[in-house]
């Protein structure tokens, strides 16, 4: 097969406002098993989105947006589910930044022979398809906005909106996550930003700087540690929406214990749930299961929920059930980004 009949069908991303799921999220509340797990997670987002004292957290790890759940984390932000994303960089900048560019996911199968598709630089996300041209695109479109910025260090969070500013000017695909996050004042960090296609236009963009004897701008980690920290202390509770593990779910889970550090006395995140397939026996689920996070006083117990599920089967049932529910449409926008202004 040739490129071009390799990358033909789209992967279409799931519209949780055309597709009700109140009726079957109702049905498995009185279930068992995931179902049950499932329903009660969709239960404790709706506790988070009605208590208006709630900050909302999303952190994000994976490639769910590549499987077809970016536009659900579009409008989870959009209608004010969401005010904090905590990611890795290959959601925002691989997945959602690429496609915010113009270039698509497209639908394959995970037996297609391996070799084959790097002699036509195809890369395989499981069984997903892009291109490896158009993602060398995207490096090199995170190179310009770098070479724009003043050279000095950015949190995460800084340089993300910076690409949401250039999505509003530049953007062949609109409403992306990036773009709608950056419209409506909703901080995104990448912990581990480097982590991601971003990492080869800012190895682009200083190699070059260096070369020419020029300064060039940076990274700074600690900044994004301690910007998200400061919201939580600034909040008056939390609530976390964690997909996946890895660096987002700790890293976010973290910033009770900063704050103490810091002589800050805050509450440990009051509402959880995790959506996971990693078994915390040899230490895959980011090392802890929520209830053991609460011995390092990270998260309260009486609202949390692991769901033991692969995120694109449950994250639309969940994210739409609140949606419909409406709940949304009475809180306010916390618009955390105005705090670093």
């Amino acid at each position: 097969m040739n490129k071009k009949e390799l990358l033909k069908s789209v992967v279409k991303h799931v519209d949780i406002k055309a597709i009700d799921s109140t009726q079957i999220i109702d049905a498995m509340r009185e279930m068992s098993f995931t179902s049950r797990d499932t329903a009660r997670a969709a239960d404790i987002l709706q506790m988070m989105i009605k208590n208006k004292d709630c900050t909302n957290i999303l952190t994000l790890a994976g490639s769910t947006s590549a499987g077809g759940c970016m536009q659900v984390y579009v409008d989870m932000v959009k209608h004010g589910m969401i005010d904090v994303i905590v990611s890795t960089g290959a959601s925002i900048v691989d997945m959602d930044f690429f496609e915010a560019l113009g270039f698509k996911h497209y639908i394959g199968n995970n037996t297609t022979d391996d070799g084959k598709l790097r002699e036509l630089y195809i890369d395989r996300i499981y069984d997903t398809f892009i291109s490896e041209e158009e993602l060398q695109v995207c490096d090199k479109t995170i190179k310009e906005i770098a070479d724009s910025l003043e050279p000095r260090p950015y949190s995460s969070r800084e340089f993300i909106k910076a690409m949401g500013e250039w999505l509003t000017k530049n953007a062949k695909k609109k409403e992306s996550l990036i773009q709608t996050a950056y419209e409506l004042n909703v901080p995104i960090f990448c912990p581990a930003f480097t982590d991601s296609s971003a990492g080869f236009g800012l190895v682009l963009h200083q190699v070059e700087r260096k070369a020419q004897g020029k300064p060039y701008m940076t990274i700074d980690s600690i900044a994004d540690f301690y910007e998200l920290t400061q919201i939580k202390m600034e909040a008056k509770t939390s609530g976390l929406f964690m997909v996946g593990g890895g660096v987002p779910k700790n890293f976010t889970q973290d910033t009770v214990v900063c704050a103490e550090v810091l002589g800050k006395d805050v509450p440990m995140h009051e509402y959880a749930i995790q959506i996971t397939v990693a078994d915390v026996r040899d230490g895959a689920c980011s090392s802890s299961t929520l209830k053991e996070a609460s011995s390092w006083g990270k998260v309260q117990t009486t609202h949390e929920q692991m769901v033991y599920a692969e995120a694109t089967t449950v994250v639309p049932l969940i994210a739409s059930y609140c949606y419909h529910k409406g709940d949304w449409k009475n809180r306010k926008k916390f618009e955390w980004s105005k705090l670093f202004k």
